[in-house]
């Protein structure tokens, strides 16, 4: 009977010494908010384990022993993500708000710019993410961001075009097409490029080239002759009135017109392609009272072929 009473009381001074502990532990536990580094080192291992005094997903412990961050701050390195985020999401460096050092930070790149905050030059180019955006206003994602065949980095540090226009001197042609032929991508007349040659106009039913005809005639002359490269296709055309066959047989004359006026001013044969087409698809815009048809569909065009390896391109 003695030995049972031992036992028991053993029994209920060792529950008594338990919760007495427990209840000690959970008293000496200071909440978050008044818990200091030099407090936390102080804990148990085991009970920092348990902790995140900062609410970052990262357990004090991990902070302190394994990661350098600070427990008391979900961003250590303020740069607006969490060191568990940091750690485990993007592998970022929660101890530096720029992790790849291009002067974006890392908050920025993930969710403003969609850069990537591990290397300094997204896209490869050559330039730095910072530079891109703050600098030389490009796209740090796109190599190229005016698609000119060239890389921002060439136009910028190589050839000094510009990144943002893809025809810099608006010659026609792209920077990448004026590098590739050689010519200068800074220069508007590198190369002559014929842009348009005057087109004329003729009487009712006439194939005959007037006063006003052979001055603009004489202007494309002058064009062709400072550039031997081109060759020309001369078009011809009627208005409506009159049958679709006689109009044919019409615009041929017209165009034929045209090129006798072209050879007898120097222009070879061989650079000329000579076609009537009849009656001019267009329809007439500006009808003179009393004439019959259409004066300005009346019309032969001279059309310049570009003897260069691309045919340029005019916005204008």
């Amino acid at each position: 009977m003695t030995m049972n009473l031992t036992v028991r009381a053993i029994f209920f001074l060792f529950i008594t010494v338990l919760l007495f502990s427990a209840c000690r532990s959970s008293q000496e536990l200071l909440p978050p908010s008044e818990r200091t580094l030099d407090y936390l080192m102080s804990l148990d291992p085991e009970v920092l384990k348990t902790l995140d005094t900062d609410g970052d997903g990262l357990s004090d412990y991990d902070e302190i022993f394994v990661y350098g961050t600070d427990p008391l701050n979900p961003d250590t390195d303020g740069d607006g993500l969490s060191d568990y985020d940091e750690i485990y999401v993007y592998g970022t460096d929660p101890l530096n708000p720029d992790t790849d050092g291009d002067g974006l930070s890392d908050f920025d790149e993930i969710y403003v710019y969609s850069t990537d905050p591990l290397n300094p030059d997204t896209d490869g180019d050559g330039l730095s993410d910072y530079d891109e955006i703050y600098v030389y206003g490009t796209d740090p994602l796109n190599p190229d961001t005016d698609g000119d065949g060239l890389s921002d980095y060439d136009e910028i540090y190589v050839y000094g075009t510009d990144p943002l226009n893809p025809d810099t001197d608006g010659d026609g042609f792209t920077d990448g097409q004026e590098i590739e032929m050689g010519t200068d991508p800074l220069d508007p007349n590198d190369p002559v490029v014929i842009r348009e040659l005057n087109q004329i106009n003729f009487d009712f039913d006439r194939s005959n080239i007037d006063r006003e005809a052979r001055g603009l005639l004489t202007e494309n002359v002058e064009k062709l002759n400072t550039n031997p490269n081109y060759t020309i296709r001369i078009e011809a055309f009627t208005d409506p009135v009159g049958t679709d066959q006689y109009n044919l047989r019409l615009s041929v004359r017209r165009a034929n017109a045209v090129a006798d006026f072209y050879r007898a001013e120097g222009i070879s044969s061989e650079r000329m392609t000579v076609v009537g087409l009849g009656v001019d698809p267009n329809p007439c815009m500006n009808p003179i009272p009393g004439d019959r048809g259409c004066r300005e569909n009346r019309r032969a065009a001279s059309e310049p072929i570009h003897p260069f390896r691309f045919q340029p391109q005019f916005n204008d």
